[in-house]
């Protein structure tokens, strides 16, 4: 993605596309990851999914076949789909969980059932382009992964474009985020560094390196009305970063070098997400931008004596961002899997109680389907400890969550299909071998429809 056309004559970096990514896509996804991120969002805006599927239930649509990949003579399951978190459910520290990667063949039809499950990706994370994002994760777990089903923390941030003219951006390496947030449309982007480069006392602790003094742009900032403050990402200096947006937090209007008598003129702040803290490679869990959201709300109150300061946020738990997730779950399984219906259960599969679980608890409370919650322990929740909200099942990894959720639906179907109907061996055998092997189980902790929590080990 960086290499210039020295690099390549020269013998430089060359990445070679494997040929599964260049085979042709359905009609939907031509021109590449950016087109179809912007066709994907177009369309959501422009239909009612809800509508379309009560007026054509059954429609399919024979101009969008099935992925090269997962050939279409595969059958898709039609009532159920899966939902992920990244960080901690299918990646750590940058690296695929082993469980990840098969998990994700157990979706695109390596099962006991021979079927395909549609899925999406809904991650909190941010700092680059969703087809970067993409391109990342598909490398990562061995997958084609579209734009058309991946959300980051900052994708619903594309839809104030029209609303601010001059904004700044917050977080992130290097310049990417000014260069996500100018895809998405944002007319004048400035950075912290723009900011440090005109007045370097701004920052008395942080001097600018050669790279970003170069990457910089020169303006008479004092002069410039900043409308509004986005983080996009994580910041990688917490204090010149803070520094700055206290600074137009307390301005008149927006204008760095002012200060208002009321502390209640500066610009909104946004943030992509409000996780407190994160599984990254370390052991235990580091800091991530819900921290800094308090950090900034705590350090306005007292520099303000008491003033509050009131900071919006995105992603995970916000309930618009499930609804977000709804849509375009709906937008893929029609254009990907020829499924013009919403499913009846989405099971959510996230390591984080608070933003994960806690979100598509509420959403399920007011979803017309199912939403059903899965946390795992391979990120953020720990064995050992009490969730401050309560999923309706807990696994080991992600890979358990995937069978958790076959079985679920197996034995729905089974049930559905009359009670006094014998299964034969094959169903009796795909009923215990989709919640693992035969042998030692780890016990799956279920929450009943009651709320009371009880520990099951699933039958062999």
């Amino acid at each position: 993605m960086t290499a210039t056309e020295k690099d390549l004559r020269e013998g430089g970096p060359v990445v070679v596309v494997p040929e599964r990514m260049m085979a042709q896509r359905s009609q939907s996804h031509h021109g590449g990851f950016a087109a179809s991120l912007e066709t994907a969002r177009k369309e959501l805006d422009a239909m009612d999914l809800e509508e379309e599927a009560l007026i054509s239930p059954s429609s399919s649509t024979p101009e969008t076949p099935g992925s090269p990949i997962t050939p279409a003579d595969i059958p898709t399951a039609d009532s159920f789909a899966f939902a992920f978190d990244i960080d901690g459910v299918l990646i750590r520290g940058g690296r695929p969980l082993p469980e990840a990667i098969e998990a994700m063949k157990v979706l695109n039809g390596e099962n006991e059932y021979g079927m395909k499950v549609p899925y999406i990706f809904l991650t909190n994370g941010g700092g680059k382009t969703e087809a970067e994002r993409c391109i990342d994760l598909s490398r990562q777990l061995d997958i084609e992964v579209s734009p058309a089903q991946f959300i980051c923390g900052h994708t619903p941030m594309r839809e104030m474009v029209e609303k601010y003219e001059t904004v700044l951006v917050v977080g992130g390496e290097g310049e990417k985020c000014r260069q996500v947030a100018e895809g998405y449309g944002f007319r004048d982007v400035i950075t912290p560094g723009d900011i440090i480069k005109d007045n370097e006392h701004t920052t008395p602790f942080r001097k600018l390196t050669a790279e970003e003094k170069a990457n910089s742009r020169t303006r008479n900032y004092g002069e410039t009305k900043i409308e509004a403050i986005f983080v996009f990402a994580d910041s990688r200096d917490w204090a010149g970063d803070i520094q700055i947006m206290l600074d137009l937090a307390m301005s008149k209007g927006g204008y760095i070098g002012t200060l208002s008598e009321t502390f209640d003129e500066g610009p909104p702040i946004y943030f992509s997400h409000n996780d407190i803290v994160w599984s990254a490679a370390h052991d235990n869990v580091r800091l991530g931008m819900g921290a800094l959201r308090k950090m900034v709300e705590m350090l306005f109150k007292d520099v303000t004596r008491g003033k509050e300061l009131e900071t919006i946020a995105f992603g995970k738990p916000q309930i618009g961002t499930f609804e977000f997730a709804t849509r375009l779950l709906q937008q893929w399984r029609k254009d990907e899997h020829r499924i013009n219906r919403p499913p009846e259960t989405v099971y959510f599969v996230g390591d984080t109680p608070e933003s994960d679980i806690r979100g598509t608890n509420q959403f399920n409370a007011k979803a017309k389907n199912e939403w059903y919650s899965i946390l795992v322990r391979t990120g953020v929740f720990q064995e050992g400890t009490e969730p401050a909200y309560k999923p309706k099942v807990t696994v080991n990894t992600v890979l358990d969550a995937v069978k958790h959720g076959m079985k679920r639906e197996f034995s729905k179907k089974m049930k559905e299909a009359g009670g006094d109907i014998a299964m034969n061996s094959l169903a009796l055998k795909n009923l215990s071998t989709l919640n693992g092997d035969v042998g030692v189980k780890t016990p799956i902790v279920e929450v009943s429809e009651s709320n009371t929590p009880e520990v099951r080990t699933p039958d062999v």
